[in-house]
């Protein structure tokens, strides 16, 4: 009768706990980044063609220590010298549009994805001719807060055009 009244007694005793126990889901993970893909590389370039800077920023690393290459001058070491360095050149030059090619090749590594292929500038001479200019494009894009976003660029243009055809 003694451990009848204790086995019912502890029983008594761990109901109201069981009762109050509330399955809480676990924390759910914070949604992840949309991997980088052409439509968004291309979004890159069109803010190029838009030439607005100050939207072109946030798809690239701001501070100090990051090293962006266009076709000149030699260096930009930070995005504020490259704002600063393009600004001038694009305050007047005609519009220009900038399409990737089919050679884009896009490596997700974690964090870090890094891209290289070709595009075309294209547009208008002054004297009404349609014109068009192959560049060499390699970038290194980092995850930040929720984005990806360019930490390194190389853009180039072969020394030589290739003739029209």
């Amino acid at each position: 009768m003694r451990r009848e009244f204790l086995s019912l007694f502890l029983l008594a005793l761990t109901l109201p706990a069981v009762a109050q126990t509330t399955t809480t889901p676990p924390p759910s993970k914070p949604a992840a980044t949309a991997a980088v893909d052409k439509a968004y590389l291309q979004s890159i370039w069109d803010g190029w063609t838009a030439a607005d800077l100050d939207k072109q920023g946030q798809f690239y690393a701001q501070g100090p220590g990051h090293l962006f290459f266009d076709v000149a001058p030699l260096k930009y070491t930070s995005w504020d010298d490259y704002k600063a360095g393009v600004a001038p050149s694009l305050k007047d030059a005609p519009k220009v549009t900038y399409t990737l090619s089919d050679d884009l090749q896009i490596h997700p590594e974690g964090k870090i994805t890094w891209v290289d292929g070709t595009l075309e500038m294209g547009g208008m001479t002054p004297q009404g001719q349609k014109e068009s200019i192959p560049l060499r494009w390699t970038a290194v894009l980092e995850q930040q807060n929720g984005r990806w976003v360019i930490v390194h660029e190389h853009v180039s243009a072969p020394a030589e055009p290739p003739p029209q055809q």
